[in-house]
């Protein structure tokens, strides 16, 4: 018996692709992402059970409005399962941009903005250039370097002042907050839906209890009257010897009244 309908897993599919843009933003940003692992593995294994489960009720009954959705369930899960066991930051196929409820376009949208690019580079240098008045500040600006061991490759700072390098770095941590408040939003719409699954699903168990006692009560019935059919079959299998007999009986004696 299935525990599912089609549109319950293709709202629970656009929850998975959500999930799998917001966990490729989370490496995009080099953030850590494998709190979200757990739970999307478990959703495609309810996505996987559900189709298995659909598939079994078709066979049992076959259902038109069912077995069309099956292929497109099918090729969903096929196309999910690849992104996530990839180690891709990027959609590698257009499943995963496709939401099959129209009204969660704009959270697909916003989940694919792609943040802006920050630069990593360490502008800092141990050896400030020299100048017949050196800037105490500026000297303290520069103690760290990211390879000690090459002295080739740090970044020339002559042409950066002090308030241009204050400035930088206050736009890189402004870009910062701001794709983490980008992220913060799509991490509470995923809460939201979660939510709403979550209440479908327990409406879905409720139907399916219901649903289960119904068979269970016409499946007694069916039992009682085979077993009424079985025992009427028994005695009329008893009596036909008996039958016969009487038949023959009336038989010879319409014969012997008939040949007197």
């Amino acid at each position: 018996m299935s525990t599912t309908n089609p549109p319950q897993l293709f709202l629970l599919a656009d929850h998975i692709k959500l999930s799998l843009l917001e966990r490729q933003r989370a490496l995009s940003l080099n953030l850590p992402s494998n709190s979200q692992d757990v739970q999307i593995s478990r959703s495609l294994d309810s996505l996987r059970s559900g189709i298995e489960s659909l598939e079994s009720q078709v066979a049992d009954n076959a259902d038109d409005s069912i077995t069309s959705q099956l292929p497109r369930l099918r090729h969903q899960l096929s196309d999910l399962t690849a992104q996530f066991t990839s180690s891709s930051s990027t959609p590698t196929s257009p499943t995963l941009t496709s939401p099959n409820n129209p009204a969660l376009s704009s959270d697909f949208a916003s989940a694919q903005k792609k943040p802006r690019p920050v630069s990593k580079s360490v502008r800092f240098t141990d050896n400030p250039p020299t100048s017949s008045s050196p800037d105490p500040a500026r000297q303290q600006l520069f103690p760290y370097r990211d390879d000690p061991s090459s002295d080739a490759d740090a970044p020339d700072q002559s042409s950066l002042d002090n308030q241009q390098i204050h400035e930088y770095h206050s736009q890189v941590i402004r870009d910062q907050d701001e794709q983490l408040d980008r992220l913060g939003e799509s991490i509470g719409r995923q809460r939201e839906l979660s939510m709403q699954i979550g209440d479908e699903l327990d409406g879905q168990v409720l139907l399916l209890d219901d649903v289960e006692e119904g068979v269970d009560r016409h499946q007694a019935q069916f039992n009682r009257a085979r077993s009424r059919l079985e025992r009427f079959s028994r005695k009329a299998r008893d009596n036909w010897s008996l039958t016969v007999i009487v038949v023959l009986i009336v038989i010879l004696v319409l014969l012997i009244v008939i040949t007197k």
